[in-house]
C-alpha cells in the first residue's frame, strides 16, 4: 500500500543517496503529445532541502524535460530498489531549468561534479512524495558507470558540443521550445 508525504524526510533522503538510477517523467500539456521518461544516473541527483532537489543534466540526443518543464512545469520522479529490500519512491513537484549564466547558476552548480558537457541543472519543487512497496521490481546488481558519454564528449569538443545542442536540443520531440532555445534568442 502506498503512503503519502507532503515533504522528503531523512530516511526518504538516505533511500535515494543509496540509489544508482533514478527516472525523470515529463509530458506536455497538448494531449497527443509524447510523454518522456529518462533514466538518469552518474551520481547526479541531489536534495536539497526537504522540498527541492535537483540533478545536473549531461548534453544527450532530446531535451524534453526542458521543453516540458518550460511549457507546464510538471515534472515526477522515481527512484526503485534494485537490491533485496523493495521500495518505490517518487517524488511529485514543478520543475524548471537552471542554465549555465543563469543568476540560479552559482546556487545550484556548487552541489554537483560540472562536466564541460553540463547541459543545464533541472530543479524540482517537490509537493508531493510517495512510497510504495516495489515487490514487483527485479533485482538486479550495480557493476558500476558508463563513461561512453565523457569520452564522446572529450572528443567533440567544446564548439561541436554547442552545435551539437543547436541541431538536436532546441526544441522538444512535439516541437515545444526549450530553455535552450529560449536562452539563444535573447
Amino acid at each position: 500500500m502506498g503512503k503519502f508525504y507532503d515533504s522528503i524526510s531523512s530516511a526518504h533522503r538516505e533511500f535515494m543517496e543509496q540509489q544508482h538510477l533514478f527516472f525523470v517523467g515529463t509530458a506536455p500539456l497538448q494531449g497527443d503529445g509524447r510523454v518522456n521518461v529518462s533514466p538518469k544516473g552518474l551520481e547526479a541527483f541531489r536534495v536539497v532541502d526537504d522540498h527541492t532537489v535537483a540533478y545536473m543534466d549531461i548534453i544527450s540526443s532530446g531535451n524534453e524535460t526542458s521543453a516540458h518543464t518550460l511549457e507546464n512545469g510538471r515534472i515526477t520522479f522515481m527512484f526503485c530498489s534494485f537490491d533485496k529490500t523493495p521500495n518505490i519512491l517518487r517524488l511529485y513537484g514543478k520543475g524548471f531549468v537552471v542554465l549555465p549564466n543563469s543568476p540560479l547558476w552559482e546556487e545550484y552548480a556548487p552541489h554537483f561534479t560540472i562536466y564541460p558537457s553540463t547541459r543545464q541543472i533541472i530543479v524540482g519543487k517537490i509537493d508531493l512524495v510517495q512510497t510504495s512497496c516495489g515487490y514487483g521490481v527485479p533485482m538486479y546488481e550495480y557493476q558500476g558507470e558508463r563513461d561512453i558519454h565523457f569520452t564522446w564528449a572529450n572528443q567533440m569538443g567544446s564548439e561541436k558540443l554547442e552545435q551539437y545542442m543547436v541541431e538536436k536540443n532546441m526544441t522538444s520531440l512535439d516541437g515545444l521550445p526549450t530553455d535552450l532555445s529560449i536562452q539563444k534568442k535573447s
